[in-house]
């Protein structure tokens, strides 16, 4: 039986008294690249900031490698292998790319558990290039790299991405689609938040259409061809 890295069950989530996530479901398996779709609004970033406790309340089950993490603080449930990267980034305009990239904790306290600087700069050749170079002074795309690639640092095994695409050159987006494919290829668990779906497409081994709060429809990527007109109705692709 394949193993499932997160499953997610009922999951509800509020910011303040606006009800945002209205019974979401859905399993990721361990090594398994699954994408969240829909139309701006229908759910998807709240998703997974509520995996990790980032919304003002939330219910249901998110069970991370089989630990149950629904009560758990956010930095508990990071430390169960989670890394999450936001579409803001989040660089330090303070710190050097090196810096930013050295200074997130390993998970639990490990050293040596995530990717080494000179495995990252051999994913990422521009980010060495740039490494003295103050945070915010790169380039959009290679703040994305950045972005991605402390998290990978850390040791967290299950990514969730969201949005890493949007608004970047093509050349750059295909640089991002070989970095997912690589580390699909290391045994990585992702979940990406995309609605460039021409980016997401080969890459993903399922996916899920999200509309107003919960999943309405999900499918194999050998089934895109016959799913095409149901994406052109829902997402307009």
């Amino acid at each position: 039986m394949t193993k499932l890295a997160l499953e997610v069950a009922n999951l509800q989530a509020w910011y303040g008294e606006s009800h945002v996530l209205h019974g979401v479901n859905f399993n990721v398996a361990q090594g398994e690249v699954v994408t969240l779709l829909g139309r701006n609004g229908s759910g998807r970033t709240t998703t997974l900031r509520a995996l990790l406790g980032l919304t003002d309340t939330r219910t249901g089950s998110v069970r991370v490698q089989g630990t149950e993490a629904i009560a758990l603080p956010t930095y508990k449930i990071a430390n169960l292998g989670i890394g999450y990267c936001p579409e803001e980034r989040g660089i330090f305009s303070g710190l050097s790319c090196e810096e930013n990239l050295l200074l997130p904790p390993a998970m639990n306290g490990a050293p040596g558990s995530g990717m080494s600087l000179a495995e990252i700069y051999d994913m990422f050749p521009n980010l060495e290039e740039r490494r003295n170079s103050p945070g915010t002074r790169l380039s959009g795309g290679e703040q994305q790299m950045l972005a991605v690639a402390r998290i990978l640092r850390t040791g967290a095994n299950l990514l969730l991405l969201d949005e890493i695409s949007e608004g970047l050159a093509p050349v750059i987006v295909q640089a991002l689609s070989r970095m997912i494919s690589t580390l699909k290829e290391k045994g990585y668990t992702i979940v990406m938040v995309e609605q460039n779906f021409h980016f997401a497409a080969p890459l993903a081994n399922r996916f899920y259409i999200m509309e107003h709060g919960v999943i309405i429809e999900q499918f194999e990527s050998a089934e895109l061809p016959a799913k095409q007109e149901l994406l052109n109705t829902l997402l307009g692709v």
